[in-house]
């Protein structure tokens, strides 16, 4: 198959994979506090992705492991927490339109630090998907009293940790294949992970079935939506762009929308204009 048509696959199916992270972050929520979430959500990747991967490390050369480590650290570290901790107090379909502005983070990272080409358009995007952004914030804000909006800028910090790890990945990392770094950011973070987990209570809670149940959720979310997602999503930037490969972004608020309508989240009239307005400049942004 042809790379054109392979990437588009890929971005399909990460849209389907992340478009329901959210959701089980929720759903995680439930039994387990935003670090537990986080927490166990890296400890679950990790340990499958080295039964799987583990003969890949062999691949990272030890001048690639110092970026592999920072990589970790931006594009599955704070995220990881970031997500947990923002919806605490905002809806999961929110937090994954906010989720777009990766692409326009990516873009205007990699034209300040990494020199990549832009055109005036593009930066045309970055300020309507900003407008969008603002515009949906605000009247989330003035529309719901149960929500703390404050809590976006968790969402905004992650989507900026995620734009430096794809550009980082492409400058310093794009010959080396996607499951070895995969797996090399996971094993780098399992430990950090562990001992984060034992400061928290839950070896007083795990006996709960409302735990346990969250745990199950946690571990889908681990396995299938940071594990196998990542490595294709790593294959999905060596073999286009960051800017093409974030913009998986365009569809993942589609796919957790209708999760949200599942769980009774509704957006308002505005929010919904807000979103369209997002997208609009993540679509001007990625455009070449």
């Amino acid at each position: 198959m042809e790379t054109k048509q392979l990437k588009w696959i890929y971005l399909t199916i990460l849209s389907l994979i992340w478009g329901s992270s959210f959701i089980l972050i929720k759903k995680g929520l439930i039994g387990l506090t935003a670090i537990q979430v986080g927490s166990f959500r890296i400890i679950f990747a990790a340990l499958f992705l080295l039964i799987v991967g583990f003969r890949s490390l062999r691949k990272i050369s030890r001048r690639q492991w110092k970026f592999v480590a920072i990589t970790s650290f931006f594009g599955t570290f704070m995220p990881a927490y970031l997500f947990a901790i923002a919806e605490t107090q905002v809806d999961s379909s929110i937090v994954a339109i906010l989720n777009s502005l990766t692409p326009l983070n990516t873009l205007v990272l990699g034209i300040i630090a990494f020199g990549i080409q832009f055109q005036k358009r593009q930066v045309f995007g970055v300020f309507v998907g900003l407008l969008g952004c603002l515009l949906l914030v605000l009247s989330g804000d003035s529309a719901s009293g149960s929500q703390n909006y404050i809590y976006v800028l968790f969402v905004v910090i992650a989507t900026l940790s995620y734009a430096i790890n794809v550009n980082l990945i492409k400058k310093y990392l794009h010959d080396l294949n996607s499951l070895s770094i995969t797996t090399g950011n996971f094993a780098v973070l399992l430990l950090p992970a562990l001992i984060i987990l034992s400061t928290t209570d839950i070896s007083q809670t795990i006996h709960f079935q409302e735990t346990q149940h969250s745990i199950l959720f946690v571990m889908i979310l681990g396995v299938l939506g940071t594990g196998i997602a990542n490595v294709v999503f790593f294959k999905l930037i060596q073999m286009s762009s960051p800017v093409f490969a974030t913009s998986v972004t365009y569809l993942i608020p589609i796919v957790a929308f209708f999760w949200g309508l599942l769980d009774n989240e509704m957006l308002t009239p505005i929010q919904s204009v807000g979103a369209f307005i997002i997208l609009i400049g993540v679509y001007l942004s990625a455009k070449k």
